[in-house]
């Protein structure tokens, strides 16, 4: 029973109360309306999530765009996929760079091996290809050929039918007397004429419509076959580079050419004539020292991958936060104190607080740029590049200026929350502080502060959840890496393939939202007097 009733407690904390049924089920707490609460809470949302992917699979086809059709939740699980093959292969070249000794020939030795597999897994694949396209020939010519007939013959229709009516309307004109009505009336049938070509014409480019997505049916085995033998391909291409960063492209074989080199030069130095020309052999020994060193030091190109751009979007996303709380909090309690002090402040929020992060982000860019002309040489950049963990994720002056924009959009909740947690505390807790004559700083932290912590909470939790909504859209326009660069690139390159990864992202940002909402709805009920569940 203990550990039961520490379940629900967690459970109630952490604001996921629709587990609390499985749990009561479990112990045997009244069975009937337990499956009853399991019925609503899991299996209604549940069947409806399942509703909501087979109309997106059954409706998404049916919509055409530049970038193909719109991906169903098939695609956009395999170009999930796709980008965390992208990001392990990544860090693979970037492991194979830096490996020494049995470890590197291990690890070429597996990846040559696996290279010789690909020929026969390749030949096999292009067979199930040539065998899918062949069988589905035949249903796709029947599908194709009535399209193209339509098409060929409403366009040659129309062909047809607008020399007829230009020869007509040549021969009235020549014919045409000179009087005003028989003008009119020929520029009258001209002009009919004309509104019938366009409306052939509509036609024509229905039919050609009809027929160009003919041409796109793709038949589920064909299009299984062809990405299989794309894998193979994708799988091929990253082998023969890693096979190169294992091989010849490593750190370690470039060190030991660059000794050898720097040995050769060393040499040639040392063994030199005494007329000879020593400023230019010791400045080869120089040179080479430095390329050698230089060499030691060096890391993989990695290209930003997208669970990295994550990271440095929370980084962001975080560091706009803590300074909106730093900021509001202060406020809030000064606010809150002091009746006047909110009369002053209020013109301010209700001012500022509507303001768009598209408005804010180009002007702190531009003030950032002011404060920071050499972004290279900055001492806050430069003290940041030293930082372990933080020196990989390039803080530079789009990442301040984004995260700044952050707190600009999000300390208002944390503000106003505050100002009302700390402005409604009990008068007789202010009035038996003053009769024990607690000073300000004792009556401020014993007091006002954990009186109004669950109303400061769900103010930071709500700033939070606008900071994330906010942080995607200044990445896009500052082009700072992160998810919204991500969304930016994808939505530029323009093709299926990133038009689906763009979706993949859509469900990146809700569930890492959702997660980030319930670690602040854990901290809300932590410092919580009530029993009241938490809002969802």
């Amino acid at each position: 029973m203990a550990v039961k009733y520490k379940l629900l407690k967690a459970i109630d904390i952490s604001g996921l109360s629709f587990l609390s049924p499985v749990v009561r089920l479990v112990t045997g707490e009244e069975p009937a309306k337990q499956v009853r609460e399991i019925g609503r809470f899991i299996v209604v949302p549940v069947v409806a999530f399942l509703v909501f992917l087979w109309l997106w699979s059954v409706l998404a086809p049916k919509h055409k765009t530049k970038a193909g059709e719109v991906p169903t939740p098939t695609v956009v699980w395999d170009a999930a996929g796709g980008i965390w093959r992208f990001h392990e292969r990544e860090s693979a070249k970037e492991s194979a760079y830096q490996l020494t000794g049995p470890d590197r020939e291990e690890k070429l030795t597996a990846a040559r091996a696996r290279l010789g597999e690909l020929d026969a897994l390749e030949a096999g694949a292009k067979e199930q290809l040539d065998a899918a396209e062949a069988s589905s020939k035949e249903r796709f010519d029947a599908i194709v050929a009535p399209s193209k007939a339509a098409h060929e013959q409403a366009q040659a229709t129309a062909r047809q039918s607008r020399r007829d009516r230009t020869a007509a309307l040549r021969e009235k004109a020549s014919a045409a007397a000179s009087s005003p009505d028989e003008r009119s009336a020929l520029l009258r049938e001209m002009r009919a004429a004309d509104a019938t070509a366009e409306v052939e014409k509509a036609k024509v480019d229905a039919l050609k419509d009809a027929y160009a997505e003919a041409q796109e049916v793709a038949f589920p085995q064909v299009k299984s076959a062809r990405n299989a033998l794309t894998r193979l391909a994708e799988e091929r291409q990253f082998l023969v580079k890693y096979i190169d960063m294992l091989s010849d492209n490593s750190r370690e074989a470039k060190v030991a050419v660059a000794k050898q080199k720097l040995d050769e030069a060393t040499a040639a130095y040392d063994s030199a004539a005494p007329d000879a020309d020593l400023y230019k052999l010791g400045g080869a020994v120089l040179k080479r020292q430095e390329l050698l060193a230089t060499t030691e030091a060096s890391q993989y190109a990695k290209p930003w991958t997208l669970p990295k751009q994550i990271v440095r979007s929370l980084l962001c996303v975080f560091t706009g936060f803590l300074l909106a709380s730093v900021i509001a909090i202060p406020i809030g309690i000064l606010c809150g104190l002091s009746p006047t002090f909110m009369a002053a402040t209020t013109p301010f929020v209700a001012l500022f607080k509507p303001v768009s992060p598209l408005v804010w982000l180009p002007i702190i860019m531009i003030i950032v740029g002011g404060f920071m002309p050499d972004p290279e040489n900055h001492w806050l950049v430069v003290a940041f590049g030293k930082v372990p963990f933080i020196k990989d994720y390039k803080i530079d002056p789009m990442f301040l200026s984004s995260a700044i924009t952050v707190a600009l959009c999000s300390l208002w909740a944390t503000l106003v929350n505050t100002a009302l947690g700390v402005a409604s505390v009990d008068k007789d807790h202010m009035n038996v502080a003053r009769v024990l004559r607690l000073g300000f700083a004792d009556r401020l932290l014993k007091i006002v502060i954990p009186t109004a912590l669950p109303l400061i909470f769900a103010g930071l939790r709500i700033s939070l959840g606008v900071g994330w909504m906010v942080l995607v859209a200044a990445e896009i326009l500052s082009t700072s890496e992160g998810i919204g660069k991500f969304v930016n690139d994808m939505y530029t390159n323009g093709s299926s393939q990133s038009f689906a990864q763009m979706f993949v992202v859509v469900f990146i940002v809700g569930i890492i939202g959702m997660l980030l909402d319930r670690i602040m709805v854990v901290f809300q009920r932590l410092v919580s007097f009530d029993t009241a569940q938490a809002a969802i």
